[in-house]
């Protein structure tokens, strides 16, 4: 017995797509690549969503066996939406991964997480082989860092030391992620709260050094990971 519901059915993305067209020559890159039984990683954000759309038109016109891990909740709905089957890492690896990013460096480091899904979308990425990132123009910088803070997604009573250490480690600015769409902080999809730190310098260990605080469930620096980047360029 099916829902009797249009919540799914008439769900909508929730923001403005910037760089629309750009974004949609490299969505239909990602779509070219899927390949009957493949097991698709599926991260976050409005290049991942339009690469979704034309794997489901894919799906739909060529009979395509098809299953999606997604790493949020937002994504999920969307997926059961267009009609893309779901699945999870207790049932199959992904064989690939496509998603987004905030910042790219020129040694691949990133700067993921203001969707508050950091911690699914690094498992995703660790457990893939093939990880494509979707990044456009703005979204390349010199040295991470350069317009966002690092994310860090920290359960909510161990904030004040995690706070603490996050100073011996060189942050400057350390603060709460505020939500626009409830009172409150931001809740991550892990229902953790999330901090935004900046530092003068990112140093390639601290990715690791951020991790090995107690608390901290996971932040949204990617330092060497096999990623191959992709631009949707604005020209």
């Amino acid at each position: 017995m099916n829902w009797d519901s249009s919540l799914i059915k008439n769900l909508a993305w929730s923001s403005e797509i910037i760089n629309a067209a750009g974004k949609q020559k490299v969505a239909q890159q990602i779509a070219a690549k899927v390949k009957d039984g493949d097991v698709l990683g599926v991260g976050s954000g409005s290049t991942v969503y339009m690469a979704l759309l034309a794997i489901a038109d894919r799906i739909k016109t060529e009979k395509l066996n098809v299953l999606a891990i997604p790493t949020s909740l937002e994504i999920s709905m969307f997926c059961t939406k267009l009609g893309i089957p779901l699945t999870t890492l207790f049932e199959h690896k992904p064989d690939w991964l496509f998603d987004g990013a905030d910042e790219v460096d020129p040694n691949n480091s990133l700067i993921k997480g203001r969707g508050g899904a950091m911690f699914k979308e690094k498992l995703l990425i660790a457990s893939s082989a093939v990880n494509y990132i979707i990044v456009d123009d703005s979204k390349i910088v010199d040295k991470i860092g350069t317009n966002f803070p690092i994310p860090i997604e920290v359960f909510p009573q161990a904030l004040l030391h995690v706070e603490a250490e996050l100073q011996k480690l060189g942050a400057n600015s350390i603060v709460i992620r505020p939500a626009k769409g409830k009172d409150g902080p931001i809740i991550s999809e892990n229902n953790n709260v999330v901090l935004d730190c900046r530092f003068d310098d990112v140093p390639l260990t601290l990715e690791k050094d951020i991790k090995g605080i107690t608390g901290v469930i996971e932040s949204g620096l990617f330092i060497g990971y096999n990623l191959e980047i992709l631009v949707a360029s604005n020209n």
